[in-house]
């Protein structure tokens, strides 16, 4: 009886182990992200390479547009909507980021950065 027990017992832990590894490799962490005139917030967003993210992206005031180009990912932000966007950058470094549509003088300014580290 104490066999089983103790079967049971390193099951259930190593049961356990496999299900936290699971949900933690299935579940990307989500970063919350406000865009209005003429900035985004945060505009410096730290990340791991390799780790899974998806940002969700509030608009405030107007049609602003979230471009990563050395990523290839670009989405439209409507305002009033939440609007979702993966990604996992694969390696260290700085990935900028910035609004594409024209929302008037200060536009310029509207970017940011994910600090990727190892």
């Amino acid at each position: 009886m104490l066999a089983n027990a103790l079967g049971f017992g390193v099951a259930g832990v190593t049961g356990g182990a496999l299900l936290r590894s699971a949900l933690a490799q299935g579940a990307p962490r989500v970063i919350e992200m406000t865009a209005r005139r003429f900035q985004f917030e945060p505009n410096e967003i730290a990340l791991k390479a390799g780790e899974r993210v998806v940002l969700a992206i509030r608009s405030i005031d107007f049609m602003h547009g979230m471009n990563i180009p050395d990523l290839g990912v670009r989405k439209d932000l409507v305002p009033g909507q939440i609007t979702r966007v993966e990604l996992q950058p694969k390696a260290p470094g700085v990935i900028d980021f910035l609004c594409d549509n024209f929302c008037g003088d200060g536009h310029e300014t509207m970017n940011g950065r994910f600090i990727v580290t190892a």
